[in-house]
C-alpha cells in the first residue's frame, strides 16, 4: 500500500454501524465517561481526608471507579475496531498499540482497586487508604499519557479523522447575493 492508501484507510471505519460513521467515530465521545468519572473518583478520594464524615464520599468514589471501567470496557470495544482500520506496520499502528496497552492496564488497574476497596467492607470513618488514594493518581497519571497518544493518533496521523477535502466543507463561504 501507499502512504496515501494507508492513511484513507486508517480513516474509514471497519464498521460504521459500530464504530461510527465516516469523520464522526463513538470512540472519543465514549472515553469521556471513564475520564470524569476516575477524575471524580480522585476529587473524591481527596476530598475523603478532609471532610469529618467521609463515608459518603468512599462509597462514592467507588461506584464512580465502576462507572469508569464499565465505560471503558464499552471505548475499548469501538477502540478495538478503530485499530483495525490502521495499516499494521506504521507509526499510527505502533502508538495505537501503546495506546491500547495503557488503556487496558489502568482499567486493570481501576478494576483492581475497585476490588481492593470492595475486599475492605463496608466505608467507614476514615477516608481511602493511602495505597489506593496512591493507585488511582499513577493509573489516572497513566491514562493522561494515553490521552496524549490518543490526541496524536486523531491531531497527528488523523485516524479516524475526515479528510481535508470533507473538513474544507466547514470554511466555505456562500457567494455574495
Amino acid at each position: 500500500m501507499t502512504v496515501n492508501a494507508d492513511l484513507r484507510q486508517a480513516k474509514q471505519p471497519v464498521s460504521g454501524a459500530l464504530a461510527g460513521p465516516y469523520g464522526h467515530p463513538f470512540h472519543p465521545i465514549l472515553v469521556t465517561v471513564p475520564i470524569g468519572a476516575w477524575v471524580s473518583s480522585l476529587v473524591f478520594d481527596i476530598a475523603s481526608h478532609v471532610v469529618d464524615r467521609p463515608a459518603f464520599l468512599v462509597r462514592g468514589s467507588m461506584w464512580l471507579i465502576a462507572i469508569g471501567v464499565i465505560g471503558a470496557l464499552a471505548a475499548a470495544c469501538v477502540g478495538f475496531l478503530d485499530l483495525f482500520a490502521i495499516p499494521t506496520g506504521t507509526p499510527a499502528f505502533r502508538t495505537a498499540l501503546v495506546h491500547m496497552t495503557l488503556n487496558l492496564a489502568v482499567t486493570a488497574a481501576y478494576a483492581g482497586g475497585w476490588a481492593w476497596r470492595h475486599s475492605g467492607g463496608p466505608a467507614g470513618q476514615e477516608g481511602v487508604g493511602a495505597g489506593q488514594l496512591a493507585l488511582s493518581a499513577v493509573a489516572l497519571a497513566a491514562l493522561g499519557l494515553s490521552g496524549y497518544l490518543g490526541g496524536k493518533l486523531a491531531y497527528r496521523f488523523g485516524v479516524r479523522v475526515a479528510d481535508e477535502a470533507a473538513q474544507a466543507d466547514g470554511y466555505r463561504t456562500r457567494p455574495p447575493s
